[in-house]
């Protein structure tokens, strides 16, 4: 049953990469507007996520809550290393973003990730469930906007429309490699998860305040203010999650 819940969930997130085909039939000025929305709604979602769900359950797994949040550190800054050496950036404003200067590379660093959030969906669920439900959530929310994103930056560099969504969708596709991998590995190796879940919580901080929050604070203080909400209601909505699962 666990196996069923990890292979549908990430057949779930990698079927956010057909989201594209939604936004060509959107003026790119709403666009823009509807993807800083999402943007901040998955932003509060990965902060909740990372603090709600994640942190309290990886703690009770490990014998030294100092180690823990070294390794919370570690993963940061080592996201940090491997998004310059893979030119790895989401961009969020559909086809205007000189780091997605080359569509493949982008492509590439778009694999990497999802392979880990199929890592992190399989660990969350052998841990639990609802973690599981909860990580999948805040996965989804963060992937919306992403994809979004990075259908624009393909189109940008050039690729035929029809073209631009199937490579999207293969690369969507290493979520469920990633799932089905931890799947098989990570009960042989049980200890790993106790470092997996550090390491999901500090990717999830490193994606949300470098990644996605900078972009909100670019805007005047109303739409911020508004924006702002929806970093609330992504938190709220991890919150919600886990007194309804039971955590």
């Amino acid at each position: 049953m666990t196996f069923l819940y990890i292979l549908g969930s990430s057949l779930l997130i990698s079927l956010c990469a057909f989201i594209g085909v939604f936004t060509l039939s959107i003026k790119e000025q709403v666009l823009n507007k509807i993807v800083l929305k999402m943007v901040a709604l998955s932003s509060g979602a990965l902060l909740g996520g990372a603090f709600i769900h994640l942190m309290p359950e990886g703690i009770e797994k490990v014998n030294d809550p100092g180690e823990f949040f070294l390794i919370i550190l570690l993963s940061i800054i080592s996201y940090l290393l491997i998004e310059k050496l893979l030119h790895w950036r989401h961009c969020h404003k559909t086809g205007k973003c000189n780091v997605h200067s080359f569509g493949y590379m982008n492509l590439l660093g778009d694999a990497v990730h999802n392979f880990i959030d199929g890592l992190i969906i399989a660990s969350s669920f052998i841990v639990s469930i609802p973690l599981g439900v909860t990580t999948t959530i805040a996965i989804a929310l963060h992937e919306i906007p992403q994809e979004i994103g990075d259908f624009g930056v393909l189109l940008y560099a050039g690729i035929e429309k029809k073209r631009a969504l199937l490579l999207n969708f293969f690369v969507a596709l290493t979520v469920v490699a990633g799932a089905v991998c931890g799947w098989f590995l990570i009960p042989h190796i049980e200890a790993i998860t106790g470092f997996l879940l550090p390491i999901a919580a500090g990717g999830f901080i490193y994606i949300a305040l470098s990644d996605m929050l900078p972009e909100l604070r670019k805007d005047s203080i109303k739409p911020f203010m508004v924006n702002f909400a929806f970093v609330l209601l992504g938190v709220l909505i991890m919150f919600a999650t886990k007194v309804l699962g039971g955590e």
